[in-house]
């Protein structure tokens, strides 16, 4: 049976108040008392069934029912990857007590302060985390989120299928869905989350016609796709999209950053690629491709490319998802264009040093969003991270206002960091939790009173900036605007 431990607990009388057993579906759970007063945290509660064996290259199947109460006190295994060795982001996250990589990896958690109370209707936070669609998972020690929850946010944190396991397409596995695609397993996970909450997160006291999503990098372009697929339309009404571009019209096709263009292949021209490969490997049907191991389907278009010294998409999963027509009709970019783009308020930006400008992009986003009657606000992260050179591996890389820099800030997360934080930072991560919690909320992220963010339209083009002073102690030119460039 695919489930972790089960512990069989006491009499209902002999639980805690404030840890009560909730029933969700598969069965009844149990969470663990956060650090913070009053939080209670779910780990590891399975959303689907493991998509493993037959059920590889699968949409999520049903979870898996289990017996007595599950206690949800360890993450489950995050998506089957390539293996992170010290240095670099690797250090700068303090990866190493995870437990180990696995396609059994479709696993979520809960965050709350109000397990229980179903009259609470607190609003929902859904965190999409970013790794290039290659690797990463939802309860990387950036995540932390205990402060979220204490802000009265009931916040979801999961994993999703990466590289080849979540985005593989192969014509055999087309002819097989009932949908003739193939491909986008990963989105599918995250949307198949978005229906779990909606089923299930009354439970944790949350509201389920009040669902924010939001993610960083890849977990930002995934949000993206989420915007344009119609599978998941209704499920959330609010985005956040960190890092992840903006909207690049065509006669701005030039000026596209590459990290966040191209490799969006259509469905057939995939297939197609892929097909090569797995023939060449013997793997000429679906059970001969269900039947082989993890470790083989990974590391099968490397070994090809060092053959054959031809690309395959099995080398890494594309920057973004495919377009097959169902599950991502069409390209971000045309969405915004034809306006079939989710109509839900977003908030967008990107950091001061992060894989090029973007400003132009998300400026020319928010204008398309005004254009159809939605409010966009649009934020620039310009906090140098502070350094004491004890980590040269990970600070040769990363400098400044990084790409992912922010994180820390906005999960206030820092206690699992090794960088010295001035008060500074502490005021700057307030601010910016507060913005964020806020908008999920409200919509809004100066609070239901209103403030001086203002969303960015064509008669007010500006920028919050999140920075410190110059002394690096108060967080005082938080709301100073920038104009974005023509």
């Amino acid at each position: 049976m695919f489930f972790a431990t089960l512990t069989l607990c006491g009499k209902a009388e002999n639980v805690q108040a404030n840890n009560p057993i909730l029933t969700i579906e598969g069965g009844q759970i149990q969470g663990v008392a956060g650090e913070k007063a009053g939080v209670m945290v779910y780990k590891g509660i399975p959303f689907a069934a493991p998509p493993i064996g037959e059920n590889r290259w699968k949409a999520p199947q049903p979870v898996v029912p289990w017996q007595g109460v599950r206690e949800c006190n360890k993450f489950g295994h995050p998506p089957f990857q390539y293996v992170h060795y010290p240095g670099g982001y690797v250090t700068e996250w303090g990866y190493g007590d995870e437990s180990p990589y696995s396609e059994d990896c479709l696993y979520l958690n809960v965050y709350t302060k109000a397990a229980g109370k179903m009259d609470k209707k607190l609003p929902v936070a859904v965190f999409i985390f970013g790794g290039g669609l290659r690797e990463g998972w939802g309860s990387e020690p950036e995540f932390y989120g205990e402060e979220w929850a204490d802000k009265d946010v009931v916040l979801v944190t999961f994993n999703y299928r990466v590289n080849v396991f979540g985005f593989f397409t192969h014509p055999a596995l087309t002819a097989e869905s009932p949908n003739k695609v193939s491909g986008n397993y990963g989105i599918l996970d995250q949307i198949q989350v978005l229906k779990w909450v909606k089923n299930n997160i009354a439970q944790f006291g949350g509201d389920p016609a009040n669902v924010m999503i939001f993610g960083q990098s890849a977990g930002a372009r995934s949000t993206k796709t989420l915007c344009t697929s119609p599978l998941a339309k209704g499920l959330f009404n609010k985005a956040i999209i960190m890092s992840g571009g903006g909207l690049v019209p065509p006669q701005k096709e030039a000026s596209r950053i590459p990290t966040f263009a191209g490799g969006q292949m259509k469905l057939a021209e995939e297939e197609m690629m892929i097909k090569e490969v797995m023939d060449w490997a013997g793997f000429t049907d679906l059970q001969k491709m269900r039947a082989a191991s993890t470790e083989t389907i990974y590391s099968l278009g490397t070994i090809y490319k060092a053959v054959t010294g031809k690309y395959s998409p099995l080398i890494a999963a594309p920057v973004w998802p495919t377009i097959d027509g169902y599950v991502v009709p069409e390209g971000f970019d045309d969405a915004c264009l034809d306006n079939s783009l989710a109509h839900v308020d977003y908030l967008i930006g990107y950091t001061m040093h992060d894989y090029g400008n973007m400003t132009e992009q998300i400026a020319d986003f928010c204008l398309n969003r005004e254009q159809y009657g939605d409010k966009a606000w649009a934020y620039e992260f310009a906090r140098p991270l502070p350094d004491d050179g004890s980590h040269p591996e990970v600070t040769s890389q990363l400098k400044g206002a990084f790409h992912s820099s922010d994180l820390w800030y906005v999960f206030k997360s820092f206690k699992n960091c090794w960088r010295p934080w001035t008060e500074g930072d502490w005021n700057l991560s307030e601010k910016m939790l507060t913005a964020w919690t806020n908008f999920a909320k409200y919509g809004n992220p100066n609070g239901p009173k209103g403030g001086a963010w203002a969303p960015f339209t064509k008669a007010n083009p500006k920028f919050m900036v999140f920075k410190l002073d110059e002394n690096n102690v108060e967080a005082s030119a938080v709301g100073d605007p920038v104009v974005a460039p023509k």
